[in-house]
């Protein structure tokens, strides 16, 4: 059996002071309050993110992602499957200054998150290993997590061997009372369920909300901003050059 483990990342002094001696900050909310469209903007146009980033941006939509999942600074907010950290890090900035991220992967970092994790925009991110179905140590927020997201990860889950009814349940115990489950991922054909995750890696969006409910949430909002109704939906990412038909969703605990 692993080892689970967690691992805080703070920035350094000197990192810190590179920080400080780069652009203005961007501007922040209040805790608990949301974030204007205009501060989330000026979030994902900040000058230190990536290229690869910045690239991943025009298939992502990070600025409607993030208004939909009404992230909001001083949240602690749990990103499941964080894979390169790419959301992890969005997170991380809009939750910025005493909000925090817990980045969970079932094995160890890989090296983009690793590398990313040492980063003044990760001062924020917690890093824990713990297996899918089983949510991350209580001191990691002891009051509950605001909000979970789980970023075109859900498919994998089928392939996988994950036993997604439980991990459902950790998510809905491991939430506050209102506090919302935030999914996206390809969208499959009707009646494939998650037959075909490992393959054309979809899943089908009826089958997401039947075993999402089944765990008790309720489903609050769906964004329409990254569908694409003339997708057939029967070829995989690098079979086709038109965007993929891709569902979020957006689910509350009662």
């Amino acid at each position: 059996m692993r080892r689970l483990s967690s691992v805080l990342h703070v920035v350094t002094a000197a990192s810190l002071a590179a920080a400080c001696a780069g652009p203005d900050p961007v501007p922040r909310g209040t805790d608990g309050e949301p974030l204007s469209r205009a501060q989330i903007v000026a979030i994902v146009a900040s000058p230190d993110r990536s290229v690869a980033d910045r690239r991943n941006d025009v298939r992502r939509r990070p600025v409607e992602m993030l208004e939909f999942a009404d992230v909001r600074p001083g949240m602690t907010v749990l990103d499941v499957s964080s894979g390169g950290g790419y959301t992890t890090e969005l997170l991380a900035r809009a939750v910025a200054p005493r909000g925090r991220v817990i980045a969970q992967t079932p094995r160890s970092p890989s090296p983009a998150l690793a590398e990313r994790l040492k980063t003044p925009a990760a001062a924020n991110v917690v890093s824990v290993v713990r297996p899918f179905e089983s949510a991350p140590p209580a001191e990691l927020s002891p009051d509950g997590f605001d909000l979970v997201t789980l970023m075109f990860n859900y498919h994998d889950m089928g392939h996988l061997g994950v036993d997604r009814a439980r991990m459902n349940a950790a998510i809905f115990a491991a939430l506050k009372p209102g506090g919302a489950y935030v999914i996206a991922d390809h969208a499959g054909r009707p009646g494939t369920g998650i037959s075909e995750s490992g393959t054309l890696h979809r899943v089908e969006e009826a089958l997401v909300r039947r075993e999402v409910e089944a765990a008790g949430f309720r489903l609050a909002a769906e964004g329409l901003f990254l569908r694409n109704p003339d997708d057939p939906r029967d070829r995989g990412e690098a079979d086709t050059l038109q965007p993929k038909d891709e569902f979020v969703l957006r689910f509350v605990k009662p």
